[in-house]
């Protein structure tokens, strides 16, 4: 009698051990699905203004454009707020001033794109405003505020960008005062995000989709999520969005490498926030 529980002790153990070491298998393989970014913290390193180039100050513009200020989220193609790379700015500039719903207190094309960052709300593109707003609010947020927040030479520094990238002449000034410019290391990845709400910030969410007290009828409102998608689901409309749509949403409207560009430890946490939104 002995031996036999013996043995069928034994078979309970394989079987527990078989079915442990099948689920580490399925959790290694969920977390190679996931996007592998990986990032050192950021340092603080002392801009050098003494080598400091309009080239280099023109490139600081374009890494700032397309990456801390999140711009090319919604300045793209996918007809969410002006194609600013497809449009000659300086040229359009110079228009929406003659417009004459324009309200604010630029003169020429440098300070009118300074303006339109840091007051969006001063003048709206026509059909870019927030649904039902005819056009006088902004869905875009000031970018020297929370979450973006931009400094002053990151801002001039998108500006000469977006004044060079067409062949204009630059009239921003190389800055004579810096502050410490965090510069991240291992291909100038930021610190992760410490909570879901600041990932979230971080990666423009609001500017799409109505969440954190914010209105947005670009995508489909997150406030109740958590009750339409399960937490799987979630997930995967951030990894591969084109997937399944919305009802009453087009596929391609949200960016494809959207998920790319987060830690999975970001995506995860967003996952489980947006899980628990239940309207």
């Amino acid at each position: 009698m002995s031996k036999q529980i013996k043995v069928s002790s034994n078979i309970i153990l394989l079987k527990v051990l078989g079915f442990s070491l099948a689920l580490i298998l399925v959790f290694t393989l969920v977390a190679n699905m996931l996007p592998q970014v990986e990032g050192e913290a950021p340092v603080e390193k002392e801009v050098d203004l003494g080598a400091l180039t309009m080239d280099s100050f023109v490139a600081l513009g374009e890494s700032t454009f397309s990456g801390k200020g999140t711009c090319t989220l919604c300045h793209n193609n996918m007809g969410r707020a002006p194609d600013i790379l497809a449009l000659k700015m300086v040229e359009v500039s110079e228009s929406r001033l003659q417009d004459e719903s324009y309200q604010g207190k630029s003169t020429d094309a440098e300070s009118y794109l300074r303006e339109s960052m840091i007051d969006p709300g001063i003048y709206v593109v026509r059909g870019f405003g927030k649904k039902g707003s005819n056009d006088t609010i902004s869905p875009m947020p000031a970018v020297n505020k929370a979450p973006i927040q931009l400094t002053d030479v990151e801002i001039d520094a998108v500006i000469a960008y977006m004044q060079a990238k067409d062949g204009n002449e630059v009239t921003v000034p190389l800055p004579t005062e810096a502050p410490v410019m965090e510069v991240a290391l291992a291909g100038s990845l930021p610190a992760p995000a410490a909570t879901a709400e600041e990932a979230l910030g971080r990666y423009a969410c609001a500017a799409c989709h109505t969440i954190l007290g914010t209105e947005s009828p670009v995508g489909p409102s997150l406030t109740d999520v958590g009750k339409r998608l399960d937490i799987n689901e979630i997930r995967q409309s951030i990894i591969d969005p084109n997937a399944v749509a919305a009802e009453g949403f087009a596929i391609g409207i949200m960016p494809a490498d959207f998920a790319d560009r987060m830690m999975v430890r970001e995506l995860e946490m967003m996952v489980q926030f947006l899980a628990n939104q239940k309207g």
